[in-house]
This record gives structure tokens, sequence and C-alpha cells, in this order.
């Protein structure tokens, strides 16, 4: 049988992947701390439960008996992803969006996700088996019933997915560096091919820059500053607040994105003979508080890059199984 990738039509913006000659949709999602993606959606990662339904039933799902509210706060950071049940019904709603979109309820899917790179060896298994505890589920997304099959898990690495269509074309030494809000994850490419050998992981994700900010404000106002500010000014390297308050901000942010060049020197990161690929959330504090070589460094701005990239290297590990 020929296998070969299709979009599904949509209204608007990407499509999830199908198989051919099957009713399989391929559906990525990039599990954040912050938020999850898929290709098509972005929502905080932070879950509220209830016994029972909640007063405000936006963006609400049922599971097994209880209610979840997504879209506050974020997840704290854990090197494990499977120590509790947060990031399966996190699953849920991503599955949940993209199913909404194409207005289907019931499907046989495949979830494409990942880890940080230096996590893959030793997670890799656990994470597919949370993931996969439950071939078919059902649940209430929104006040519709979906039911679903999940034939297969498979498990990518983070950083390289945001890039995998074009790294086999990448010449010399480059440096890919993905910046989330719990991790920062570089991989060295040399002529299209990732080094096992040369990729880390580090907890130095955006998080920490704004734990940063919300500590030296508060030292020199003895105001707290809410994180939906701060997040605020490092996306958009501005808010409607004090210019005061502002240069503050600022100037914590410049300083953390100094930070984030330190550690890629430590890691061997020069600018004059490789170029850097930045994609996650961090590309905006980089974008915003420093100024670069657009020649060296790339900012990729697609938040949903990684489970785009977990789409395509799902689809194309099917194509090489037939």
């Amino acid at each position: 049988m020929l296998i070969t990738i299709q979009r599904a039509k949509a209204q608007k913006g990407e499509t999830m992947k199908r198989i051919e000659n099957s009713n399989t949709m391929i559906i990525g999602i990039d599990h954040g701390y912050g938020n999850i993606k898929t290709a098509n959606f972005c929502f905080r990662s932070g879950l509220l439960s209830y016994d029972s339904e909640p007063t405000f039933t936006r963006d609400m799902l049922v599971y097994d008996g209880r209610y979840y509210l997504f879209g506050e706060g974020h997840k704290e950071f854990s090197s494990e992803k499977t120590k509790d049940d947060e990031y399966y019904i996190l699953t849920l709603a991503a599955i949940a969006k993209e199913l909404e979109k194409e207005n289907v309820t019931e499907a046989d899917i495949v979830i494409a996700a990942g880890l940080p790179l230096t996590w893959m060896s030793g997670q890799k298994e656990a994470f597919r088996r949370y993931l996969l505890k439950n071939e078919d589920v059902s649940f209430t997304y929104n006040t519709a019933e979906y039911k679903v099959h999940i034939s297969d898990v498979k498990i990518y690495p983070q950083g390289y997915a945001a890039i995998a269509d074009t790294a086999p074309k990448m010449k010399g030494l480059n440096l890919i560096a993905d910046i989330g809000n719990g991790t920062m994850n570089t991989l060295y490419i040399v002529d299209g091919h990732p080094q096992n050998a040369k990729m880390y992981t580090d907890k130095y994700g955006t998080y920490q820059c704004t734990l940063a900010i919300r500590e030296i404000f508060q030292q020199k106002t003895s105001r707290e500053l809410n994180d939906i500010i701060i997040e605020e000014v490092l996306r958009n390297g501005s808010a409607d607040i004090s210019p005061a308050d502002l240069k503050i901000i600022k100037a914590v942010a410049s300083g953390y994105v100094d930070g984030i060049f330190k550690r890629l020197r430590e890691h061997g990161y020069d600018e004059g003979t490789m170029k850097l690929y930045v994609t996650g959330g961090g590309g905006c504090l980089i974008r915003n508080f420093s100024r670069v070589n657009p020649d060296r460094v790339i900012l990729i701005d697609d938040i949903s890059a990684a489970a785009k990239g977990y789409e395509y290297m799902a689809a194309l590990q099917a194509r090489k199984q037939v």
C-alpha cells in the first residue's frame, strides 16, 4: 500500500497531517511548561481541577468524572513529566482542540510528542507509555463528546523538531537552541547531521527570567509584579506601564539574554564560525533585548514549530515503515 502525506482542508492556518488510505490523524503536541502547542493552537499549561462543574465553563474538559479548566498559570518545572496526570489531561485538551478545528469527534490518532534532548534516552519509553496508557479514551470538551483511539505514540528530540524539515540542507557548522519556559536545549548540526555527542539541556528557560524580574522588581519598588505584565514585556518588548517600571524589567531581561549567550559559549558557540538557530519563546527575548547579526542568528518565530516538526517526523516514519 502506498502511503503519502496530505493536509486536511480547514478554514484557516495549518491542519493536522493525515496518512492517506487510512483514517489515522497525526497530532503533534509540544508539552511545554509554560504553554501547550499544537500545529494550530497554543494555550497555557496551567490546569485547574474541580469535583463539580465550575461557575465559568469556557475551555472546560470533563474526564473520568472531573472537570478541568485550562489557561491559568503554568506547570512547575519537573525533570519527569509523568509524575502526575496533568500532562495527560493537557494532552487530551490538545487533541480536542485539533479535532474541534476539523469538526471531528471520533478519530484514530497517532500522538507525536517530544522530550528535551538529553532526557530522550532515559525517559522516552516511560513518556510513551504515559501518553498511551488508555488506547481508547472518551471525554467531553466544550460540551462536545469525543471518542479517540490512540493507535501509537511517537517521541522525538525537542529542539531538533523545529528545524527537522530543513536540517538536512544545512551546510557547515550550525547550533540549534530551543529556549522554552523550563529548559534550554542546544544541539550541533554538522552538514545536516545532528551530533549525538554535542547536545545539552540546561535549566535556563524563560521562566527563570520571569522569576528574576519578579524578585528584583520587588527589591527595587517594594511592590509585587504580576506575571502577566512580565510576559507581555518579554513577548513584545513593552507594556502599558510606567517608564520606570519598564526600565527595571528590561534591564533584567537584557541580563537574562546575556546569560543565554554565556551558556551557549560554554557549549562551544562561536558566532564567527557557525550559525545559530533559535526556536521557542526565548527567541522573543533575544529579538527584544539584544542586538544580533540576522545573517548569523536566525530566530524561528513560529511558536508551533516543534509541534509541526513532530508531525513531520511521524509522517516520514510512517512512510519508511511501509
